[in-house]
């Protein structure tokens, strides 16, 4: 199931909330050092993000069993925390992180999405 639009623009939305906020954090190496010393919640990962962005941070991810989605371009991503691009943006507030869950996968379950 691929989202679209209206799902990620509402996602992209809360993100910035975040970023105002300082719910979040925003690159490889800082999402990785959140998830390190067990603060990240939930993390979105840029479609377009290079091979050696996804070898540092999926991997983490997976192991620290901490759920991610697959979001929109780096452009799009970084616009919505006030930055030019981002590969990764991570959340470390567990109720921003429950909201993004909701948007990103409505379904009873609650699975994570996750890139395969």
């Amino acid at each position: 199931m691929k989202i679209e639009g209206a799902e990620w623009r509402a996602a992209l939305a809360l993100v910035g909330l975040g970023a105002r906020g300082r719910l979040i954090v925003v690159g490889v190496e800082q999402v990785r050092s959140a998830a390190l010393r067990g603060k990240l919640e939930y993390a979105v990962v840029a479609l377009d993000a290079s091979r050696h962005s996804l070898k540092k941070i999926v991997p983490m991810l997976s192991a620290k069993r901490i759920g991610f989605a697959e979001g929109p371009s780096a452009a799009e991503l970084g616009k919505s925390v006030g930055k030019d691009s981002a590969a990764v943006v991570g959340i470390v507030d567990a109720q921003l992180a429950a909201g993004l869950r909701k948007i990103v996968d409505p379904s009873p379950q609650g699975l994570d999405r996750r890139l395969v």
